[in-house]
């Protein structure tokens, strides 16, 4: 007795999917609700388990081919007895093909996103730890000890040379007498031609790998976004002394009660809530000839992963407190880096919010979340030197820029909008913490 396993219902307008990895071979034993096979849809990756205890009898998608929902992917034997002996009898049966991934999209893995600036205190403290750069003086020291032990063999223009540069003296091989180590061994070495990288000696000159559904989908939705909406850009500056005297204030307290780190990302996330209240357009979307305006506040929250950029959605931001939506952006995050984020996650939203500093952006112009009419690009925080009350101070200081769908958004509600977030975020006891 055999059952089959079907596409399942893959969310709103998904219809079809891409048989990404099975993870269990033809043959193998399966138990009821184990996950056999991976799919991936132009939105997340599906898992879809076993019906039923048995074997898996049959498998009619090869990995990599398109199925639409409902479509047939194999089949369960449900009999325990002599169920592998009867499939290895079958004439059609034939063991899978172990696939050998030659180039994956990315041969290293970015380090996960973190939707505040958390990352960015840990990094910094690690590089303190785990020096990477020494300065000039260490660095010539370290130089000079690794010659000391070979003084016998370098001859003292060889040496002198090889501390000004800074060049391994141990790779070098000497060609004076003895092997002693010459001016001309060095000069010979900083002519010569660097190794071609490791990539081209692993993969060849070019490498063509086949684009995955999720990065089709979004190269097709970013083009869709330009050629569709009358996109303009306007920018400001917010000064976040006070924002980060805040957190550093209340972030232990804030913890102790909420069990929950207090990020930038909340106080941006309030900011926003704010300003798209002010100018209800923003909050707005296009479709056909009415604007539907959105009195619900759903923030999108662009997450980058290793299978490319996904947008979760924070859903009715306005009526949480700080502390639930750093405990959700947390949450998100997760699932998204994990590869478990679902349909239901990605959609609703109204408004999005991309952090392109974390990765130390200074300055950019993001693309519309279509059907969304308006973005908030972050970026990185800088000490800059401002005047304040006719002094000059240094600051940190962070670019804003707000792209926006000009067909129903003007520049006079953008700028407005940009210049109600910067204040709040200037002022930020204004956006309540309940702490």
């Amino acid at each position: 007795m055999t059952e089959k396993i079907l596409v399942p219902t893959l969310g709103e307008s998904v219809t079809e999917a891409t048989v990404s990895k099975w993870l269990k071979s033809q043959g193998e034993k399966v138990s009821a609700d184990e996950p056999i096979v991976e799919l991936e849809t132009d939105k997340v990756n599906v898992e879809v388990p076993s019906p039923s205890n048995g074997v898996l009898e049959l498998i009619s998608v090869k990995e990599g081919e398109t199925v639409n929902v409902g479509a047939l992917l194999g089949e369960i034997n449900k009999s325990e007895i002599g169920s592998v002996e009867n499939i290895s009898e079958n004439k059609n049966y034939s063991p899978p093909k172990k696939k050998t991934k030659v180039v994956q999209e990315s041969n290293s893995k970015p380090k996960p996103l973190k939707l505040s600036k958390e990352v960015e205190s840990s990094k910094k403290f690690k590089a303190e730890e785990e020096p990477l750069i020494l300065d000039d003086f260490h660095e010539e020291i370290k130089v000079d000890k690794e010659i000391s032990k070979l003084s016998s063999s370098v001859s003292p223009a060889a040496r002198k040379m090889a501390v000004e540069t800074k060049i391994d003296i141990s790779k070098v091989q000497g060609s004076g007498k003895h092997g002693v180590i010459l001016k001309e061994d060095i000069m010979s070495l900083m002519g010569s031609n660097p190794s071609p990288s490791e990539r081209k000696i692993k993969h060849g000159p070019e490498e063509r790998i086949k684009m995955t559904r999720l990065r089709l989908t979004i190269a097709k939705r970013l083009k869709e976004a330009q050629e569709n909406a009358a996109m303009l850009t306007t920018f400001n500056e917010v000064d976040m002394s006070e924002v980060i005297s805040m957190r550093n204030q209340y972030k232990e307290e804030f913890k102790n009660k909420y069990s929950s780190k207090l990020g930038f990302m909340s106080f941006f996330v309030k900011a926003c809530v704010i300003g798209l209240k002010n100018f209800p357009t923003i909050n707005a979307e296009i479709q056909g000839d009415e604007i539907v305006y959105k009195n619900y506040y759903n923030i999108s929250i662009a997450v980058g992963t290793d299978r490319g950029l996904v947008v979760p959605v924070l859903k009715e931001t306005d009526e949480m407190s700080f502390a639930d939506i750093e405990r959700n952006i947390g949450i998100l995050g997760d699932k998204a880096r994990e590869g478990k984020i679902t349909i239901d996650d990605l959609q609703g939203g109204t408004f999005t919010i991309t952090n392109g500093g974390i990765y130390g952006s200074m300055l950019s112009t993001p693309i519309l979340n279509l059907p969304q009419s308006a973005v908030l690009g972050m970026h990185n925080i800088v000490q800059r030197p401002v005047v304040v009350d006719g002094n000059i101070e240094i600051r940190p200081i962070m670019y804003l820029a707000l792209s926006y769908d000009h067909r129903i958004i003007d520049g006079k509600e953008a700028v407005s909008f940009l210049k109600i977030v910067k204040e709040s975020l200037e002022q930020p006891k204004r956006l309540f913490l309940n702490i």
